[in-house]
Formats: C-alpha cells, structure tokens, sequence
C-alpha cells in the first residue's frame, strides 16, 4: 500500500509548482520527496508521535515526544512544526501546496481540517488527500472487523467514501481536477495470497476502478471574484428610415390659352 501510494504521489507533486509545501502527518511516506519547492515542511501532532520511532538532529524539537522516548524529524533539508492539525499555526494564503496522507481518518474533526487547509491554501493552490476507500474490500473487513474490537486497518475514525470527499471538497470551493484509485487484491496477509490475486490490480483499474482501497484526491482551491469590464456603452436603436416616393409627378396644369 505503502509503495502504490509514494509512486502516486511522487508523479503528482513533481508537477505543482510554488514556494511553500507542506505535508500533514504519516512521515513513514515522504510525499514531498519529488517536489521542487524550495520551502518544504512536515507538520505533526501528537498522533503522529505515537506511530514512528523518528529522531531529530540534534534533539531539536518543539512540544511533543514519540513511542519509546524517539522524537520525529522530517526528512533532510526540510522542517518540522508540531502543532495541532486543527489549528494550524500558518497565515492565511500562504501555502501553495498541502498533502495530507490518511490524515482525515486520524483526526476528531475532518470537517474542520478541510477548512483549516483551505483557509492557509493561496488561490489556485493545491490539495492532495489519500485515504482508504469505505466502498472496497478492505473497507469491508474494516467494518466487520470494528464490531469485534480488533480494526483491521490503523483509523481513529470511520473510512471516508470517495463520493463524500468529493461533496466536502466542492462545498469549501475546491475543484476536483483528478482521482485515483489503487490496492484492488483483498485483504489478505501472506505474501503467497497476495500474489495469487495480482492479476486484480490491472483488472480492478480496467473494470472496478472506484472500489479501490486507497483513493488520491487533487483538488485547486478556486476564488471566484469580479472582472472588471469598463463602462458600458449603451447602443442606441436604430430607427427604420421612412418611406419617401421614388419620384414626384407633376400635378396636370389647364393652359390659359385654351
């Protein structure tokens, strides 16, 4: 899931171009790796602290801590920020790209973490979101799985359908540009089983693309605003011309002399 998910992700950010990226939570997947911003940070919280035995140089960090008194650190040439997701400590319009792996199904309020990115996103800045698919097969499992108490797949909340995201995004002004779908063999956890079903992948692609696993999520926020056209000039209507005689005959005259 891992490698479909950094290859996705490593075509898509290569293209999108600005100053400030920033990528909240999962430093397992270094999703800024092919970007060529020259500002690229990683921002974690506390959640974040309990899921990867990451250390920072020099010990250098801000607040939190991680599992077996690790801290975290982003990747080398880049920052890390410890902060609460839903509070994000940046200004408004002041990021041009964010990427945000799985970070919805990790956070009390994804409501209020769309918002929160759309609020420091600049206009026509991007929204990157990969998360795991309610409609698929490893949905499924996640949903039988949570009524035993033993979840199959790592999620503070519930899975969050493809075509939900979509009225969420669209409500904060985003515009959908791409989808992409991934992770079609079931959720099996030997190799040997997982190989048997490799043939889903490409026919999954082909045939059932929307009840992938995983989904990867593009979207621009748009602002929509008012063009200035100038004066309007106001056309006067033409009037039909009358209708005058072609030529006028003279009125017959009496002769006097007669």
């Amino acid at each position: 899931m891992l490698g479909w998910e950094q290859e996705q992700l490593d075509r898509v950010v290569s293209n999108v171009f600005g100053y400030h990226a920033l990528q909240l939570g999962l430093p397992q997947l270094d999703a800024l790796r092919e970007n060529r911003m020259p500002c690229r940070g990683l921002v974690l919280d506390a959640a974040s602290a309990a899921s990867a035995p990451y250390a920072v140089p020099g010990g250098a960090r801000d607040g939190a801590g991680a599992a077996g008194g690790q801290p975290l650190h982003a990747p080398a040439g880049r920052s890390a920020v410890w902060c609460d997701y839903l509070d994000l400590p940046f200004e408004a319009q002041s990021v041009d790209l964010i990427v945000m792996p799985h970070t919805l199904e990790f956070t009390s309020d994804p409501h209020r973490l769309l918002r929160e990115a759309e609020r420091v996103l600049m206009p026509e800045g991007q929204l990157v979101i990969v998360g795991f698919n309610s409609l698929s097969l490893w949905g499924a499992r996640q949903s039988v799985a949570k009524r035993t108490g033993h979840p199959f797949l790592p999620a503070r909340q519930d899975l969050i359908a493809f075509t939900r995201l979509k009225d969420w995004i669209k409500l904060l002004g985003f515009e959908l540009e791409r989808g992409r779908f991934g992770c079609y063999r079931p959720p099996l956890a030997t190799d040997q089983w997982l190989g048997r079903y490799g043939f889903m992948e490409a026919a999954g692609d082909r045939w059932w693309p929307i009840f992938g696993a995983i989904y990867m999520v593009t979207a621009i926020k748009r602002v929509r605003g008012m063009r200035l056209v100038g004066p309007l000039k106001v056309k006067k209507p033409v009037l039909a011309a009358s209708l005058k005689p072609a030529a006028t005959t003279p009125s017959p005259t009496r002769n006097k002399d007669t």
